[in-house]
């Protein structure tokens, strides 16, 4: 493909498919977009696959099995080129009737939400790489099965941009992407100072609007205002885990891109960190090192940005650290759980 409106034309026919999310012309239309060698990285507890009938059949066809009026919603897709790559970002949600159990997840019978971040990687009018980040344990919390802490932050079904526009078809000034990727890159460096000199050391004010919004996975939550980003995800967060290094630039990177008011990076894992004080997530002092697997959108207006969308693979985390939530779900919700179920 020539350029990114070019991709991001193609990627239209995936979007389609999976708005329509029809059980019968699914697979087919999986055939048709997905590369045979493609390769997929899908959330804990499903884990790395390959190709089309890989994908249907790990991911989408349990949850149809499970919300059978499945559709797919995006409130943003960005394009951008990385290292003469073409990739996608897209976020939104899934949305549908909870049927029957998924992930043995017990069923509510009511409207369910899956909130996602999504990356993909285009070449030749097929889709050759894919990172699917989906925000499992908000189905818990809403099937009030979540085992785990409560979040700090505030679980909402998170919003598209407020200004309605983030499905960016066309190509974007390369100056105004430039722009913004100069400002979410001063920000994470200002991040970066924190060992330096604390929280006045990242200057986080210059960067943020201050109506901002951080809208952060299930298990944190979302929080408005920087004082809101700061006490119920920042300072617990820096508190656990002070080494902490992000991966922008080494092989945990896939993409990082901008595309207009967008800055969207995909990193598999994104960050690394050991686990030394009290104080995020509910999780004790371990010592242990972990990676993040981390996907970010960032909205940027007026020189500041107004809204960050992040995904974490939180299921992943308490994996490295020996804890099964999955099982801890399963041992919570037994009573309701089918009558044949085992532990």
């Amino acid at each position: 493909m020539s350029d990114i409106a070019q991709s991001k034309q193609f990627f239209e026919r995936f979007r389609a498919a999976l708005y329509d999310c029809d059980r019968v012309g699914l697979p087919d239309a999986f055939d048709a977009l997905v590369h045979p060698d493609c390769d997929i990285v899908l959330p804990q507890p499903m884990g790395p696959v390959t190709g089309p009938d890989a994908l249907f059949e790990s991911a989408y066809a349990p949850l149809l099995d499970s919300i059978p009026d499945l559709e797919r919603r995006d409130t943003i897709m960005v394009g951008g080129e990385q290292d003469g790559e073409h990739w996608i970002g897209c976020g939104g949600h899934y949305q549908g009737v909870f049927d029957h159990p998924w992930l043995d997840i017990p069923a509510t019978r009511h409207l369910v939400h899956i909130r996602y971040i999504e990356f993909f990687r285009i070449d030749d009018d097929k889709i050759v790489s894919m990172r699917l980040l989906w925000d499992i344990p908000s189905v818990m919390m809403q099937a009030d099965a979540w085992p785990m802490a409560p979040s700090l932050g505030r679980e909402i079904l998170v919003p598209g941009p407020a200004d309605n526009k983030g499905i960016v078809r066309c190509a974007s000034e390369p100056e105004h992407s430039a722009a913004s990727m100069q400002l979410v890159n001063d920000m994470v460096e200002g991040l970066g100072r924190f060992a330096e000199g604390g929280a006045e050391a990242m200057q986080l004010d210059r960067f943020w609007h201050p109506k901002m919004t951080w809208y952060g996975p299930a298990g944190i939550g979302s929080n408005r205002r920087l004082s809101g980003f700061r006490n119920w995800h920042q300072i617990p967060f820096l508190k656990s885990l002070p080494d902490r290094v992000a991966d922008k630039d080494g092989e945990g990177r896939d993409c990082y891109f901008a595309d207009g008011d967008y800055v969207a990076f995909c990193g598999w894992p994104a960050m690394r960190a050991t686990v030394t004080g009290d104080g995020w997530m509910g999780i004790a002092p371990s010592n242990r090192e972990i990676h993040f697997a981390s996907l970010d959108l960032w909205r940027c207006e007026n020189g500041v940005i107004r809204e960050n969308w992040v995904m974490i693979d939180i299921l992943d985390v308490w994996r490295q650290l020996g804890v099964d939530v999955m099982e801890r779900m399963r041992e919570t919700t037994f009573a309701r759980q089918p009558i044949d179920f085992k532990v």
